[in-house]
C-alpha cells in the first residue's frame, strides 16, 4: 500500500461544505444525519446554511469538519469500493482531524466522534478567557528556531510551537502579549511573514490544560477500537494502533505541538507516494506536497472528486 489517507483540522470550514456530496448521494446525508442526532440539533443546517460566524465556533466548526470528512469516506465506499484496511498504508489528521481519521478507520464511532468534538471544542473555547490567548503563523523560519522565538518572547508566560507545518510554516500559541513579542521577534530573525490568526482561544500550549482533563474524561466514557489502518499521532509523528495509547495522545494533544512536518515524513519514508485529503478543503495538500517531494498529493471533498477517484480506480 503506498497511499495514505489525511483529514483536515481547523481553519477548512466553509459554509456550504458537503451539501453538494449530501444532495447527490445517500451515503452522505446517512453521516450528517448521524451526527444531527448525536447532538440534539441541526448542525447540517449551520454547515449548509451559516452564517458563518456560527460555523467558524470552535464548538460547530469540529464536529462540522468531521461530519463533512465521514460523508466523503461513506460516498467513497459507496461509489468507488474504498476499504481503507486494503487501500490505505496510514490515516492522519491535523489536530481535531485526528479524530475524524479514527472514525473512518473504524476506532470510534461516528456519534461518539461528534459528541466528543463538540466537547473538546467548547473546552478548549472555555480554557481561556476571550482576548487574553492568541495564535501566531511565523513564515520562513523552521522549527528550532521559532523554537527559540517563542522560548525569548516567554518571559514568565506561556508562548509555545503549535503547529509544525513544514514547508517553513510554524505556528506558535499562549498569551495574547507574549505572542505579540514573539512576532516582533520572528520578523527580526529573519522570518518572511509573521501574522498573528484569528482564531478564538490558543490551542496546542499549556494554556489548554483545562480542555485536555475534559477530554481525559470524555475519552474515559467511549469505546475505542483498534484501527483497520494504523494511525499517525499528532504527538509522536509515528504509527500507533492500541486504543488506550490512541486514547491518552488524543489527551495529550491537547496541550502539544501537532508534527504534521514530521508526520507526512514519517509516511513517504515508509512508501507512501499518495496522500488523499478527505473533506473539506485543500490545505493539507499543500504542505504535504511540500514536505514528500515527489509525492501526488490529492484532495477529496465533492461529487466531482468522488468521481475523478472512482475514475483512477477504475484505471487501475
Amino acid at each position: 500500500m503506498t497511499a495514505a489517507f489525511v483529514f483536515p483540522g481547523q481553519g477548512s470550514q466553509a459554509v456550504g461544505m458537503g451539501k453538494a456530496l449530501a444532495q447527490a448521494h445517500s451515503a452522505a446525508r446517512l453521516v450528517f444525519e448521524e451526527v444531527d442526532d448525536a447532538l440534539g440539533e441541526r448542525l447540517s443546517a449551520v454547515i449548509w446554511e451559516g452564517p458563518p460566524d456560527r460555523l467558524i465556533l470552535t464548538e460547530n466548526a469540529q464536529p462540522a469538519l468531521m461530519a463533512v470528512s465521514l460523508a466523503v469516506v461513506r460516498v467513497l465506499e459507496r461509489e468507488a469500493g474504498l476499504d481503507l484496511a486494503r487501500d490505505a498504508a496510514f490515516v492522519a489528521g491535523h489536530s481535531l482531524g485526528e479524530y475524524a481519521a479514527l472514525a473512518a478507520a473504524g476506532s470510534l464511532a461516528v456519534a461518539d466522534t461528534a459528541r466528543l468534538l463538540r466537547i473538546r471544542g467548547l473546552a478548549m473555547q472555555k480554557a481561556v478567557p476571550v482576548g487574553s490567548g492568541a495564535m501566531a503563523a511565523i513564515l520562513g523560519l523552521e522549527r528550532d528556531t521559532v523554537e527559540a522565538v517563542a522560548a525569548e518572547a516567554a518571559q514568565g508566560q506561556v508562548c509555545e510551537v503549535a503547529n509544525d507545518n513544514g514547508g517553513g510554516q510554524v505556528v506558535v500559541s499562549g498569551d495574547k502579549v507574549a505572542v505579540e513579542r514573539a512576532v516582533e521577534i520572528a520578523k527580526g530573525s529573519g522570518a518572511k511573514r509573521a501574522m498573528m490568526l484569528p482564531v478564538s482561544a490558543p490551542f496546542h500550549c499549556a494554556l489548554m490544560r483545562p480542555a485536555a482533563k475534559a477530554m481525559a474524561q470524555a475519552l474515559g466514557a467511549v469505546s475505542l477500537r483498534r484501527p483497520v489502518s494504523p494511525l499517525v499521532a499528532n504527538v509522536t509523528a509515528s504509527a500507533i494502533v492500541d486504543p488506550p495509547d490512541i486514547a491518552r495522545r488524543l489527551v495529550e494533544q491537547v496541550t502539544a505541538t501537532v508534527r504534521w512536518r514530521e508526520s507526512v515524513a514519517y509516511m513517504a519514508a515508509r512508501g507512501v507516494t499518495r496522500f488523499y485529503e478527505i473533506g473539506a478543503g485543500k490545505v493539507l495538500s499543500g504542505l504535504n506536497r511540500r514536505i514528500a517531494e515527489g509525492a501526488s498529493a490529492t484532495a477529496i471533498g465533492t461529487p466531482e472528486d468522488i468521481a475523478a477517484f472512482k475514475a483512477r480506480v477504475a484505471e487501475g
